[in-house]
């Protein structure tokens, strides 16, 4: 009896519901779970993440975890391919989203100024989320401190969420998010119909199509997506009258003509995303009649179980009573009789010329859960706590989609079901879990034990290492560190320790000192060293490790030289720069005697955005704030009044050790002994207090690669004012930045200084084609692409590094000649593409081998299309296999000098 009662009770709110009472989407505005955890880890997924503590799962709005936001690992400009990724687990309403930047404690500094969404209800198809006027971009954050809160005008329904932050250069960004909305109750997952009709009145023209609709429109049918039907948004009684502000008259209907179809009556499908018994239809549709626009007389509904059965040759039919004296809106109720379907068609009949709908809902049970959801299936659904509502006062239940007094609400105890008629609460059903016990202690156990076997034979691994360590100790210097030949033919890494204390041969391949101290070029022919060392005992085959995983390794003949670990050079930085190969210049020789720096002031620097890391420190990009207050610095060039200097400051952090305050210094001595016109300089440091900094130029057109790559050949140096297209520089302007960098060279070397890592994207370019040789590109990760990581060691730009270099870990002023040839070859591809770009990394350094043998089966770049052959001879010299033969940058600079004498090639490629 109060089963009875209670049907008659919730029957009656049904009837007496109003009318027009459709879904609100101002109650829909609720936090789905980022910020309060709800949304799990594994749930949070991104294209790539800067570091461990920067990966997706640190993306929650509010939260500090980690180092404060997902941040992600390449550049976002120009092609905004990073993403962070939601899965909601079943498909929400969303009305809005937030976004932050990164707090890190207070040290953050990246956040995104706009970003764009995508989202997907069944993981396959995605879609572009456009505001109703068509606009993807969204604004995004100002600072790091502040959340934004963005209203999505149409909301969207999705299960999956992109964030796609962009960036108008290149940039760092990090992001932190929520997705606030509702459960979408109505399980609807796209409809299928005709476009919407234009209508021509004598006094305007009205668009009635569905201009928000996510899916395909191929042959005058749109399917696969939702659109307006299902925004949240009830049209007035004109329908020329819009309720949002600043779109068209008649946004809020679709409205088709009966003039456009064969038949009497407009077909609609409507797809779910479960098996479903319907209650009821509810459809908005206007009813102006002095604009020839009338509800539909009757509508037939057909239903199907599946994408694989037939259609029900049953449907239900209802016939309406038309009110020939009341012309406003109405929702028109369908009782469908709890019929199962998954997909429903419905054919509406035309009463009068026009139909036009403005919203379509459902009110329906899922009959089983488990049933797959096609096209793909849906993994089970997260059944987490109600989160927490934007406003407070307010139940959590208002913020699922209620379309009647009715309420369908799931648990993890059970599913509780409330109709029109009846309410059946479905308890589950209890059961002896002893059995779960023992499974879940024996797999405990399993673990431990896996645990001990693998702790014990770390320590005999280690134990074996250090008794292979003591017997290797006694060999002589050339025995640790010449090993030319292996027992195999894979290229591998000699594992012998060094004794304590400072290496004895740490620093070969970067300088040779003679027994008076002076500076020496290393031997340059190799094939002598290999005629008098001594061959590799069998009994040291247990002391050597692969370079790279076994399933790709390199082949080398045995003659080709190879990596020995005490070889290996650190190119890196501690702030993540290249750090330049000196004579003679030890981090005692920095510590006997006062630096001779000018001291920085510290608020001055106004952050603009970083440029890379290290280890143990970052590169960023600052902005001097008055710099004409600060005549001590000796600036290098005028500045005009009320103009900002860019600087690039280097900062070690202040958590590392003394070893990288050290070589934090030797880095500052090595860049204030230099002083050339087309050499980046120091301007100062702040070594009062931590974090420790060095402060050097930076040019406002950014490094030369990304300068390049802009431009297009063209006669003369134009900007794109006035024209189409990307701005054009000249062949002679081309020469004239080779020039520039041949000096700055030039200059390194007489000082018997080694660059190590002179590329394009280490060229800064400033007014004028100003050129100035920098280092910190390695740190960037815009550029992680150009480097080889060899097991964690070191990364190495070995696609612009002699074959000595790759092979030996020689470097000198004649290896930085082979990286000039490469560096001019960039120059003149207009760094349009990467050296070697054909070849994988590994093919590169089987071709320093064939380099090195001299096999003929070697491969150099070939000869760019605006290169005449004289130019190209020039850089097959500094590529000349034995180091002796390559022109050092002084002749190199007088060849290029001879060539600036005309403005443009003579015997181009065609």
């Amino acid at each position: 009896m109060a089963s009875r009662v209670l049907s008659l009770c919730l029957l009656a709110a049904v009837c007496s519901a109003e009318p027009d009472a459709h879904f609100d989407t101002s109650s829909c505005r609720y936090a789905l779970g980022m910020q309060d955890r709800t949304i799990p880890d594994e749930d949070i997924t991104a294209s790539s993440a800067w570091s461990d503590s920067t990966e997706a799962k640190h993306s929650r709005l509010e939260s500090n975890d980690g180092d404060g936001a997902w941040c992600p690992a390449e550049s976002v400009f120009p092609n905004n391919n990073e993403y962070l990724q939601v899965d909601l687990r079943r498909l929400y309403f969303l009305t809005l989203v937030g976004t932050q930047g990164r707090d890190g404690g207070g040290l953050g500094k990246e956040f995104a100024r706009h970003y764009q969404l995508r989202y997907s209800r069944d993981g396959y198809k995605w879609a572009q989320w456009r505001d109703r006027w068509g606009n993807e971009v969204i604004t995004g954050n100002e600072n790091t401190q502040d959340s934004v809160l963005k209203d999505l005008g149409p909301p969207l329904i999705a299960r999956y969420v992109r964030f796609y932050p962009m960036a108008d250069r290149v940039m760092s960004v990090c992001l932190r998010v929520e997705l606030y909305g509702c459960l979408w109750q109505d399980g609807l997952r796209s409809y299928t119909s005709p476009p919407g009709n234009v209508m021509l009145t004598p006094s305007m023209l009205i668009n009635l199509n569905d201009s928000t609709y996510d899916g395909f429109t191929v042959g005058g049918l749109q399917y696969g997506g939702l659109g307006q039907l299902t925004d949240g948004v009830i049209g007035a009684d004109d329908f020329t009258q819009q309720k949002e502000q600043g779109v068209w008259p008649g946004y809020d209907y679709i409205g088709w003509n009966k003039d456009s179809f064969q038949t009497d009556y407009l077909e609609m499908e409507f797809e779910f995303d479960a098996l479903r018994a319907f209650t009821y239809m509810r459809v908005h549709c206007n009813n102006m009649r002095s604009q020839g626009v009338q509800i539909f007389r009757q509508v037939e509904c057909y239903f199907k179980r599946s994408l694989h059965t037939p259609w029900d040759p049953q449907p239900v039919t209802r016939s309406l009573a038309l009110d020939v004296r009341d012309p406003s809106a109405r929702t028109v109720t369908i009782p469908l009789n709890g019929r199962a379907a998954r997909i429903l068609r419905c054919h509406y009949y035309f009463s009068s010329e026009w139909l036009l709908f403005s919203e379509v809902s459902f009110l329906s049970e899922i009959l089983d859960v488990s049933e797959p959801d096609e096209p793909g299936p849906f993994p089970p659904p997260r059944e987490a706590p109600p989160p927490v509502p934007t406003t407070t006062g307010q139940p959590r239940d208002t913020s699922q989609r209620v379309t009647t007094a009715t309420v369908s609400t799931e648990t993890m105890s059970g599913q509780v079901l409330e109709s029109g008629s009846d309410l059946r609460i479905n308890q589950p059903i209890a059961k002896d879990d002893s059995g779960d016990t023992f499974i879940l202690i024996s797999c405990l156990c399993i673990i431990i034990l896996l645990l001990v076997v693998v702790i014990i034979l770390i320590l005999w691994r280690q134990r074996w290492r250090k008794l292979l360590g003591k017997a290797q100790r006694n060999h002589s210097d050339s025995d640790l560190t010449a090993r030319l030949s292996l027992p195999s033919d894979t290229v591998v890494i000699n594992n012998t320790q060094n004794p304590p204390g400072p290496p004895r041969h740490a620093n070969r391949y970067e300088r040779i000192l003679t027994s008076d101290g002076e500076y020496q070029e290393p031997s340059h022919n190799p094939r002598a060293k290999l005629a008098t060392l001594p061959p590799t005992p069998e009994s040291a085959e247990g002391g050597y490790r692969e370079l790279e995983s076994p399933k790709l390794p390199i082949v080398c003949p045995p003659s080709v030289p190879h990596y020995a670990e005490a070889d290996i050079v650190t190119l890196q930085g501690v702030t993540g720069s290249t750090t330049y190969a000196v004579p003679a210049l030890t981090a005692d020789s920095l510590t006997s005697k006062e630096l001779p720096l000018s001291k920085f002031p510290r608020g001055h620097l106004l952050f603009k955005e970083k440029l890379g890391e290290g280890q143990f420190g970052e590169v960023h990009l600052c902005e001097v704030m008055n710099p004409q207050e600060l005549p001590a610095l000796q600036f290098p060039f005028n500045m005009r009044k009320g103009r900002s200097l860019l600087v690039a400051v280097k900062l070690l952090r202040s958590d590392a050790n003394k070893n990288a305050r050290n070589d934090f210094l030797k880095e500052l001595k090595i860049l204030s002994r230099l002083s050339d016109p087309h050499i980046i300089r120091l301007l100062g440091a702040c070594l009062d207090e931590d974090p420790l900094c060095m402060i050097t130029e930076y040019m406002e057109n950014g490094d030369l690669n990304q300068f390049l790559s802009a431009h297009q050949l063209g006669e003369e140096d134009e900007s794109p004012e006035g024209r189409l297209g990307p701005p054009c520089i000249s062949y002679a302007s081309l020469l004239q930045v080779a020039l520039q960098i041949c000096s700055g060279m030039k200059y390194l070397s007489s000082l018997n200084f080694v660059h190590r890592d002179l590329a394009s994207r280490n060229c800064l370019v400033g007014e004028n084609l100003t050129i100035k040789i920098a280092d910190f590109g390695m740190s960037r990760n815009l550029y992680a692409g150009d480097y080889y990581r060899i097991q964690g060691r070191a990364v190495l730009p070995i696609r612009w590094m002699a074959w000595e270099c790759i092979l030996m870990g020689k470097f000198t002023t004649a290896s930085d000649v082979w990286a000039f040839g490469v560096t001019l070859w960039e120059i003149l591809m207009l760094c349009k593409e990467q050296p070697y770009g054909e070849l994988s990394d590994e093919d590169v350094i089987e071709n320093a081998g064939e380099v090195f043998r001299d096999s003929k089966k070697q491969i150099y770049l070939s000869c760019p299309l605006i290169c005449p052959p004289p130019l190209y001879e020039l850089m097959l010299q500094c590529w000349s296999r034995d180091c002796r033969e390559r022109p050092p940058f002084q002749d190199i600079y007088e060849c290029l000098s001879s060539h600036m004498t005309c403005s443009s090639p003579s015997g181009l490629k065609e």
